[in-house]
């Protein structure tokens, strides 16, 4: 019988923000994005990095974004999502834990993401130097971000133990 700490592990993590009203670019799946605004956010608001990285953190047994990277703490704030996704690959290396593979889904009206949705996939592969899918979808006008009010991304990750 295989032990339960030796087994692939999978965990799943959500970030939702609201648009910013100052000019902040918008952060997106490691990207920057012209001709919008940005999101609220400690750092810089990605929410498909910082869905990835609390998924990340939920299947090693690390605890979450802000477990991690409070807001407490001055050093992240601004942070760039491709940095908090280094980071948190190197911690859970520390961990003794190396990511498998990475999907991720953002839920948005604007911007198009079809036309970067490669280029967004291997910013955050390069980030976290194993395989990133990224998808988009819209909600139809339902909810906040049907709305126009901010950008949401569910990500799930599969974790292995080194």
């Amino acid at each position: 019988m295989t032990p339960p700490d030796a087994l692939p592990r999978v965990g799943v993590g959500v970030d939702v923000h609201p648009f910013a009203t100052d000019d902040r670019p918008l952060a997106l799946a490691c990207l920057r994005w012209d001709g919008g605004a940005g999101l609220t956010g400690h750092s810089d608001g990605d929410v498909a990095a910082h869905a990835v990285c609390d998924a990340l953190l939920s299947a090693a047994g690390l605890g979450d974004l802000g477990a991690q990277f409070g807001t407490d703490e001055t050093q992240w704030a601004g942070a760039a999502g491709a940095t908090l996704l280094t980071e948190t690959v190197r911690r859970l290396g520390a961990a003794g834990w190396a990511v498998g593979n990475v999907s991720v889904q953002v839920v948005l009206e604007r911007p198009r993401f079809a036309p970067r949705r490669l280029e967004a996939e291997a910013a955050m592969t390069a980030a976290i130097g194993a395989p990133v899918s990224v998808s988009a979808t819209s909600t139809d006008g339902l909810g906040l971000t049907g709305r126009g009010e901010g950008i949401a991304a569910i990500a799930t990750v599969l974790v292995v133990r080194r």
